[in-house]
């Protein structure tokens, strides 16, 4: 009983310590983020008239939507807190003149601006709460174990712990008493803090009254997305069919009619002509296989997504680590989308990073199928800028799932999915 309530303790305070340093994390990046993409947005929204921010505030509100991004995924991983992003998509080919003012228009990006007034006041105290309870304790320690003294010469306050005046030893004792006292409060509060900063960041980003009116129009192009995608997958099939196996199939068929009806006549012709034919069957078998490869991989079928991400790493020209912790599987279409995604993602590092290694982490947690590709390359990477992340995009949507891309320029890239599903 003593070992388990010991366990609970130590547990309870690495997840105090955690928070703080979260806490501490968030209040540092979240307000030199907070501040810089705001007055951006700002000077850039004001620019539109004169012409220059037409061109530079689609990439401005495409940095705020990355960071408000890159909030919900730590949101959901930290604490639990899911926050729904509801874009209205840009064409991929859009003008300048077109993605402004189409970015302009959605409420998301002016619920992002909000969000970010609030990220740098309230978002920033609440963020700072859970690190001061666990790191302010510190100070007050070393001031009752004698630090007192560097500030003050005993003859006048020099130095303040709280609303605790530091003139001696005595009054050093009381700053470290009220550290303790701050230090059980941390105890109580600093995971609850951190929850709390979510679930303001929440209050602001998420959709308001028009949230199922929204949800139904990402629907709705969602279903569409899959319609087109499977209509454009069976013209794909149709046509590797018929210029690939089929022909050659055909030719075999010619090839071995031949050979019948020169197997008297001419029988090193025929021999020749039967060898063709052999090796015309190989090439139609092995082509088969790459179709079939292609619309659904036999090891993923076989031994589930974990197995065929694996199998995916071991044929690419990079050293890729690939990390799974995953306690049983998903529904066939899930597994086929997120295996999938994740093979579109790796060709792009190949084309695109300059990386020589990647690493992919695939785990479920909170009912959550989570997949990160990171590569060491260039960075730089955005959706909808020559690449196929648009089109992992609506993969993805099609099971309300999401796509985030973190790549600063210099690298690393970080492409992050999620998609809902239970395993069995």
């Amino acid at each position: 009983m003593e070992t388990t309530r010991g366990s609970e303790v130590r547990g309870r305070a690495r997840d105090v310590v955690v928070a703080g340093a979260r806490g501490l994390t968030l209040a540092v990046t979240g307000l030199a983020g907070s501040i810089t993409l705001f007055v951006l947005a700002v000077v850039s929204i004001v620019l539109v008239p004169l012409g220059i921010g037409i061109l530079t505030t689609p990439w401005v509100l495409t940095g705020v939507r990355a960071f408000a991004n890159a909030r919900r995924i730590v949101a959901a991983e930290w604490c639990g807190v899911r926050i729904p992003a509801a874009y209205r998509p840009v064409p991929e080919g859009a003008t300048p003149w077109s993605r402004c003012f189409l970015m302009l228009g959605d409420p998301a990006t002016w619920r992002d601006l909000g969000w970010l007034l609030v990220d740098m006041t309230a978002g920033f105290v609440t963020a700072v709460l859970p690190a001061a309870l666990v790191f302010y304790p510190l100070e007050g320690f070393a001031l009752a174990l004698g630090l007192w003294r560097v500030f003050t010469d005993g003859t006048y306050v020099g130095w303040w712990y709280g609303f605790v005046p530091v003139s001696g030893q005595g009054s050093a004792l009381l700053a470290g008493a009220l550290a303790a006292a701050l230090l059980v409060a941390a105890f109580y509060l600093s995971p609850l803090l951190l929850r709390f900063h979510f679930q303001l960041t929440r209050s602001v980003l998420a959709p308001g009254e028009g949230e199922l009116a929204e949800r139904v129009r990402v629907l709705t192009e969602t279903r569409r997305d899959a319609v087109d995608t499977s209509a454009a997958e069976l013209r794909r099939i149709e046509r590797d069919l018929h210029d690939g196996a089929q022909a050659r199939l055909v030719a075999m068929g010619m090839d071995l009619g031949t050979a019948e009806a020169l197997i008297e006549k001419d029988p090193a012709k025929a021999r020749e002509l039967l060898a063709q034919a052999r090796k015309s069957s190989a090439d139609a078998l092995t082509e088969l296989r790459d179709l079939v490869r292609g619309i659904h991989p036999p090891v993923l079928a076989e031994r589930g997504l974990g197995d065929a991400v694996r199998a995916l790493a071991l044929r690419l020209p990079l050293a890729t680590e690939v990390e799974v912790d995953l306690d049983g599987r998903a529904d066939a279409p899930v597994e086929s989308a997120a295996y999938f995604a994740v093979s579109e993602v790796l060709t792009n590092a190949v084309k695109h990073s300059g990386a020589d290694r990647v690493w992919v982490d695939l785990h479920h947690a909170d009912g959550m199928l989570r997949v990160a590709v990171t590569d060491n390359g260039r960075g730089g990477a955005r959706i909808g800028v020559g690449s196929g992340l648009p089109g992992v995009e609506r993969r993805l949507g099609t099971f309300d799932g999401v796509l985030a891309v973190s790549s600063p320029a210099g690298g690393p890239t970080m492409v992050t999915m999620e998609i809902p599903c239970a395993l069995s």
